[in-house]
């Protein structure tokens, strides 16, 4: 019994447009998946929705955090799950949008993820270890004991490393076991998944790369600038974003403007490689791929498909 519909897939394949064309055809309501746009302030960089491409659907989970906060898959689970219990209450279809899996994956299964245990001195210890080598070094020692959680995430993603870590260290199963133990449990929502890519993987990249050039045209410098005026430091996870770091170093001196729109296009384009990798693992998930760009044609007819599957699954 599918109670939620799941859009997700890599940046730039056009979730949000097909999430509104969704919802407006479900009746339904949009509940964001990114881990970034939560943030308020973080609008260019995270290609947050206008009011405009909201179309007039109601979307929860944007704008719920400060950038200078740190912020949980485990409190991300909570208030969506809110958010998607109260949309169920009142009859409506909760579509949840977006690419953040780990977030997606918290709240389906309403993972007890403050359960887990932990070591305050021993993360203090893999924090330093992670400073050492540096973000990818850590990342590939994490492979060797993890390599589906490593996979999953961005080697500037601090924090989330050293947890995965320190689990091991703690309890010599890694995460993913963990998260896999977990799934045997009923979940909290069943979900009815669709991911977004395009038939050949040149068009996604181009167009990420283009999506990517846009947002420097739209002022994601001055964006950064504010966020960092207001006291978001480069410590944070919202500064840990694609986009975001890039333009802190460059601001601070560390290299020039095209030097941080070429960093930004190629740490996206890894981004989207590792998200695909990821749901090609999964085998409850139906994709749409895209022969082109998608037009209004394109998406109506996913949207209609996806309703009419969608329906039937519940």
């Amino acid at each position: 019994m599918a109670e939620v519909l799941v859009l997700t897939g890599p940046t730039a394949t056009g979730k949000t447009a097909l999430g509104v064309t969704l919802a407006k055809r479900l009746g339904g309501e949009v509940v964001s998946a990114d881990s970034m746009q939560i943030y308020r302030g973080m609008d260019v960089g995270t290609a947050k929705p206008t009011a405009a491409e909201m179309g007039g659907v109601v979307h929860h989970m944007l704008d719920v955090a400060d950038p200078r906060e740190s912020f949980s898959t485990a409190k991300y689970a909570q208030m969506a799950g809110a958010c998607v219990d109260d949309i169920l209450a009142r009859g409506g279809v909760p579509i949840v949008v977006g690419g953040t899996g780990l977030y997606i994956d918290g709240l389906l299964r309403g993972t007890d993820y403050a359960a887990a245990p932990s070591d305050p001195a021993l993360r203090k210890s893999i924090e330093a270890e992670y400073d050492t080598l540096g973000g990818e070094a850590f990342r590939e020692k994490l492979s060797a004991v993890d390599p589906d959680r490593a996979a999953l995430l961005h080697p500037r993603d601090k924090k989330r490393l050293v947890r995965a870590w320190e689990i091991y260290a703690l309890t010599g199963r890694t995460i993913t076991w963990h998260d896999e133990q977990s799934k045997l449990a009923r979940p909290r929502y069943e979900a009815y998944t669709v991911a977004l890519d395009f038939a050949d993987r040149q068009t996604l990249y181009d167009r990420i790369d283009r999506r990517a050039r846009a947002m420097f045209d739209a002022g994601l410098v001055q964006e950064v600038r504010r966020l960092l005026d207001a006291g978001a430091g480069p410590e944070t996870t919202a500064m840990q974003a694609i986009g975001y770091k890039e333009v802190a170093a460059y601001l601070a001196g560390a290299c020039t403007l095209d030097e941080a729109i070429d960093a930004v296009c190629r740490a996206s384009r890894r981004y989207a490689k590792r998200q695909l990798t990821w749901l090609r693992n999964r085998p409850d998930v139906h994709w749409v791929r895209w022969e082109r760009e998608p037009d209004e044609e394109a998406l109506a007819a996913a949207a209609g498909d996806i309703a009419k599957n969608f329906t039937t699954a519940r």
